[in-house]
């Protein structure tokens, strides 16, 4: 027997007989020992595990070595470098956090993640290919004059489409019956053939191509068919190669005869009925009689057996033949050489569906029939009676809008102006994309901005909604134009360098049946979920079943719609705790883990966030996602790598409802400066990845009241509005710029609201200034007694007094650098609204070496109540600082700004 005990860094060893004593000192090497005991010689190889790796890692320096290995052998495979990058708890890892539940929770998100992009591979050859279901579902117009519908109902049990192009009939424009109508996954097939005019012979090839574009094509130079055809035979068979073309029964037949004879079977019972021999014996025999034959041009296979009883046949070709047949391109350029023109089809053809036709799809279902807006129509409009139709739009190449400005490049910080087309004319009448792209889009250009966010574009069929009752996906509002002005509108915008950001709705959709999805095809879980969980438990709205491959299909391919249709730039996905919990995200939230991972929530919604986040910058790089959640899911912003879903941004939706609540519910004099302060920095972990604003739609149109309403509002004593006007305008400029400038890399504002606050502002955001691509403010200064507060942010100090009643003469706010300070900007001027209590005179100011806020200097500043000041230290090589200063503050005073009149009075409507 021997025993083994350890003293780092030796290793003592004895047997229990004499033998000699070891002692060993190791050098992180194994060491290999030879000792004689009763039983004879052993040796035994030895390493200290005080000075190597652990099994664990010593495993894992293994894989590592192999995985490299193979890297070198093979260039072209990645996978295991990007096993090294992937890590589900990556981001938890990197702030430092520690759960019990959560890690794991991510650990099996991204396992599912993975799984499910398995099962997709099995029905689509491209991960991306599931992002292009509009190419093939709804209505087209195909090459081979005619138009093909496609659409999923699973549920239904007859398809039609009916329109006024065949007099609304169920019967006319059918699905065949069998798989050329309705395949094993429930997607149906309708064709619609184009009508031959009266007089007009039809095409000689059945599957004549036309092309709608052009004028004229190939096919139409006169060109016989045969002539063509008969020039690709000659250039691509060899002679004798074209036998069975010619006769492609004849070999066959023959080969019958061969086997059978004369009186062969004529029925599969005759022939199960006679004796053959087994397929080996017959081919044995076939090669001898045929070992004498000449050369022939004929595919030259022969079968390989390697003499195993439970060998499987492999046919093989001669390798010569098969390289020349592979050098050959195929014929399609032939047959492209028989492809018409537009005028061509014009001249025979009536179409089957016109531009401009009206039209619906008709089921047949358990429950009876019915008629439905097509889910992936592209143009909805409703009737005289409410009831909404499909619109085949196919405008002809002359009238159909050409794209010509490319989409600006996506710049570091966002300024974006959000807004709703129907209300952003001045008259009391809905307005339309071309009025928006002719009056609004100058504004905002001019105003500073660099992006647009457009909300209640996707056709929905209630107005008051304002467009977040989704109810066709693929559509825009007929209330405001047509898909091709819609298109006009977008360029425009990006010939002014403007982004153009769509508001999208994927965590729900309208209850809607006969225009939305709901009971599309008569079954309650064809898009949607059943039960309770099939609804939102307070709007009554509808969940998206996400674990459902049609679903995602339809999901994801109306994110790329939107893009490849329309070139927008980004998406603002609404209100995603609907349909991340089950709760649909009313309920507490204490900022516990556990409450981010329990059996409320919906994995499969995660699940389809990420692969939409993904699918969207993979296929449109420069694409930019934005994350609205409420509940503020971990992750938001993260690599897909890392365990985060992969959004671009995330929007502080705290900032706003903290400014509604202390205009609303709090005095003026009790606000909390150390809240301001918390609520408006977020997450500094993802400070680069906030969108910030102080009021957007929400507190405007959505039931809310917006902050002029409640400044401006009326009240019962009419005696003090003089005041109340003052502390309107005073509030609405501060509260916009520390908004604005106190943190995050994208700011937003709704349209109507920017009457608030100066038009300089907007300044500090541009390429030239770029505050917002600054790092984080040194904020040094809050005091909630005095109500100041103060930070710094590149080169720029900012300081604010919140109080209502206190101005100070010389307040002092530490500095860090001495020298003499320039006011650029001050919320108080006369040309901003402003009472003008600070004069030019005080605009300079020089620091005082007295130790303030941990800092060697202080700067003692003029500070009326309810104001804010900009300052710059005044350095002459600094000279775009010096433009900005000199542009600025010269500015002419009879350029003053009316601060109570709204950009646009529908605004408020």
């Amino acid at each position: 027997m021997t025993s083994i005990s350890l003293k780092t860094p030796k290793l003592c060893l004895h047997t229990n007989n004499t033998c000699s004593l070891y002692f060993l000192q190791f050098h992180n090497k194994p060491l290999t020992i030879n000792f004689t005991t009763n039983k004879g010689k052993a040796k035994i190889k030895l390493r200290c595990s005080a000075t190597n790796e652990n099994p664990q890692q010593q495993f894992k320096k293994k894989n590592k070595k192999k995985r490299r290995n193979r890297r070198s052998e093979d260039d072209d495979d990645d996978d295991d470098d990007d096993y090294e990058k992937v890590n589900p708890v990556g981001f938890l890892t990197k702030l430092g956090i520690t759960h019990k539940q959560f890690p794991q929770f991510l650990r099996e998100r991204y396992k599912a993640f993975k799984d499910l992009k398995e099962v997709l591979f099995k029905r689509n050859v491209q991960l991306k290919d599931i992002a292009y279901g509009f190419d093939i579902l709804g209505m087209h117009r195909h090459v081979e004059h005619r138009v093909d519908y496609v659409d999923w109902a699973p549920g239904a049990r007859y398809c039609a489409v009916v329109g006024d192009f065949n007099e609304w009939s169920p019967t006319q424009d059918c699905a065949k019956e069998g798989h050329f109508g309705r395949d094993d996954y429930g997607y149906w097939f309708v064709i619609i053939e184009d009508i031959v005019k009266e007089g007009e012979e039809p095409d000689e090839l059945y599957f004549q191509q036309y092309n709608y574009i052009d004028d004229y094509d190939k096919g139409d130079d006169n060109v016989s068919i045969q002539e063509i055809f008969k020039k690709a035979n000659d250039n691509y068979w060899e002679p004798g190669e074209d036998r069975w073309v010619n006769d492609r029964f004849k070999i066959p037949a023959k080969l019958y005869e061969q086997w059978f004879g004369p009186n062969s079977p004529q029925t599969m019972e005759e022939l199960e009925a006679m004796p053959l021999k087994d397929a080996e014996t017959r081919y044995k025999e076939w090669k001898e009689q045929h070992k004498d034959d000449p050369p022939s041009h004929l595919p030259p296979y022969d079968v390989m057996d390697n003499g195993k009883e439970y060998d499987v046949f492999n046919v093989a070709s001669d390798p010569v033949w098969r390289q020349k047949v592979l050098a050959k391109a195929p014929p399609i350029p032939y047959w492209l050489e028989t492809r018409k023109g537009r005028k061509a089809w014009m001249k025979k053809y009536i179409p089957g569906v016109p531009h401009g036709a009206k039209y619906r799809v008709y089921f047949n279902t358990p429950d009876g029939p019915l008629e439905r807006v097509p889910a992936w129509a592209t143009y909805v409009k409703p009737d005289a009676d409410g009831n909404s139709y499909a619109i085949h739009w196919e405008p002809s190449p002359e009238r159909a809008h050409k794209w010509k400005n490319t989409a600006p490049k996506v710049p570091k910080t966002l300024r974006i102006y959000e807004c709703h087309v129907g209300i952003s004319g001045t008259d009391p009448e809905i307005s339309s994309f071309a009025d928006f792209a002719k009056n609004v889009l100058p504004h905002v250009k001019e105003a500073g901005y660099n992006a647009i966010q457009l909300i209640g574009v996707v056709e929905h069929k209630d107005y008051f909604t304002v467009g977040y009752r989704v109810t066709n996906f693929f559509a825009v509002s007929s209330r405001f134009g047509t898909p091709d002005d819609f298109k006009r509108m977008v360029d425009e915008a990006h010939r002014l360098g403007l982004l153009v950001f769509l508001d999208i709705v994927h965590s729900y959709s309208a209850a809607d049946e006969m225009v939305g999805l709901s009971l599309f095809d008569g079954s309650n879980d064809c898009y949607f979920h059943t039960g309770k969980r099939g609804r939102h438990k307070f709007w009554g709205t509808r969940m998206f079943k996400y674990e459902d491959h049609e679903v995602l299909q339809f999901l994801l391919s109306n994110l790329n719609w939107w893009v490849v249709e329309y070139k927008i730039d980004g998406f603002n996905f609404h209100s995603l705790a609907s349909m991340l919990y089950t709760h649909n995200g009313f309920a507490t939230f204490t900022g516990d883990l556990e409450e981010y991972c329990n059996q409320y929530v919906d994995k499969d919604a995660f699940i389809y966030l990420m692969l939409a986040n993904e699918i969207l910058h993979a296929l449109h790089p420069n694409i930019l996602t934005i994350a609205e959640d409420a509940t503020y899911y971990p992750g938001l912003c993260d690599p897909l790598s890392q365990g985060g879903l992969g959004f671009d941004y995330y929007v502080n939706m705290s900032t706003s409802e903290m400014w509604s609540s202390f205009l609303e519910n709090v005095p003026d004099h009790e606000w909390s400066m150390s809240k301001i302060v918390s609520t408006l920095v977020g997450n500094q972990h993802y400070e680069d990845k906030m969108l910030t604003y102080a009021e957007n739609h929400n507190q405007s149109i959505s039931g809310g009241r917006s902050f002029a309403e409640i400044l401006f509002g009326a009240k019962e004593d009419s005696s003090n509005s003089q005041e109340l006007l003052i502390r309107g305008c005073a509030l609405h400029k501060i509260i916009r710029l520390i908004t604005f400038t106190i943190a995050g890399s994208a700011y937003l504002n709704f349209m109507g609201n920017e009457f608030g606050h100066p038009k300089d502002m907007m300044k500090f955001g541009d390429e030239n200034e770029r505050v917002l691509s600054r790092s984080s403010p040194y904020i040094h200064h809050v005091n909630d007694t005095t109500m100041v507060i103060s930070y710094i942010r590149g080169p720029f100090l900012f300081i604010f007094n919140f109080h209502p009643t206190n101005s100070y003469k010389k307040y002092s706010v530490g500095i860090e650098e001495a020298g003499e300070y320039q006011i650029i900007l001050n919320t108080d001027d006369e040309k901003y609204g402003g009472q003008g209590v600070v004069k030019e005179d005080q605009y300079f100011q020089k620091t005082v070496s007295k130790r303030v806020d941990g800092q060697e200097y202080c700067l003692e500043v003029p500070l009326p109540k309810r104001t804010a000041q900009v300052g710059l230290q005044v350095k002459p090589d600094i000279k775009n600082m010096s433009c900005f200063v000199r542009n600025t503050h010269h500015k002419c005073k009879s350029k003053s700004m009316n601060v109570l009149r709204p950009t646009y009075k529908g605004s408020r409507d």
